[in-house]
């Protein structure tokens, strides 16, 4: 199998994706990027997906991975931030498998910028509970154990002087109320000194934007957890993305594989009946386009 795969980030205000090589955490082409539809209805993001990944000369087998900016779960997003209301409920998995002819993977999105780190950048080869903390408009989150994921932990909602901990912390709100960076740090601090009482971590990843310049933050903090800057940065979510899509198509490919031995048949057969669904609606487009 191919040690390549596509990565899509979809945010609020744009969706960006490029093949990428497995092998490397680089990417093999130029980024490209559209702006998100508004409203940014499903419909409307499906057709501006299809219409990215038709931009690059890929082959048909290749898995896509995409990042979406809410809680997954099965491939279904039961959250909205910063996209339409109307995703909530919606198959996003299905959605785009069926509109773009690939094989698609849907994953939260600081929970893919977390498997980029993870695999490629500041997280590798540690153990224990390993925190990768996005800061941006809001603050995302993904936590994993022994170098799994634990998904959809969405710790920048965590309650804070009474409200969810971004509203009072993220790079946003430093932006917005022109805080200087001795007096986030002092906000970043409260937040991490309560994160790092919860959860114990060996590591904390700092991401998002405002990471390029971890040097004016990162120093004041005083905690007994590592905190380290994340090494992807703006491509975290497209490798990430990518890595998981492979991941899963390779996990469907074994599972498929053993149903044939009937050895754990219960999965086996979900995991076959899912591939068999992905490959039925790849003929339909294939189809539909051709006529």
């Amino acid at each position: 199998m191919s040690k390549k795969a596509f990565g899509i980030d979809i945010g609020g205000s744009g969706i960006k994706g490029a093949p990428v090589d497995l092998a490397t955490g680089e990417l093999l082409a130029e980024r490209v990027r559209i702006a998100t539809p508004q409203p940014s209805t499903p419909d409307a993001v499906a057709d501006a997906v299809a219409e990215l990944i038709a931009s690059f000369d890929i082959d048909d087998d290749m898995p896509v991975g995409v990042t979406f900016p809410a809680v997954i779960q099965a491939g279904v997003a039961q959250t909205a931030a910063n996209v339409d209301k109307a995703w909530i409920g919606t198959d996003v998995d299905a959605l785009l498998t069926e509109r773009t002819g690939h094989d698609v993977f849907v994953v939260n999105d600081a929970d893919a910028a977390g498997i980029a780190e993870m695999t490629f950048g500041a997280g590798q080869d540690t153990s224990g509970v390993v925190l990768v903390i996005t800061l941006g408009t809001g603050v995302g989150s993904a936590t994993f154990v022994e170098g799994t994921l634990v998904p959809n932990t969405e710790l920048g909602h965590l309650l804070l002087h009474g409200d969810s901990a971004e509203k009072y912390m993220a790079s946003s709100i430093r932006e917005k109320e022109e805080l200087d960076w001795e007096t986030w740090a002092g906000r970043l601090q409260e937040y991490f000194s309560h994160v790092e009482f919860l959860f114990s971590p060996t590591r904390i990843i700092v991401g998002g934007g405002v990471s390029k310049k971890h040097q004016k933050f990162l120093p004041l903090l005083e905690l007994r957890t590592e905190i380290v800057p994340a090494e992807l940065r703006n491509e975290a979510g497209i490798v990430g993305a990518a890595a998981l899509a492979r991941r899963e198509q390779k996990s469907l490919l074994k599972a498929a594989k053993k149903s044939d031995g009937k050895s754990d048949e219960k999965s086996a057969k979900k995991a076959a009946d899912k591939a068999e669904k992905k490959a039925a609606k790849k003929e339909k487009v294939k189809r539909e386009a051709a006529k």
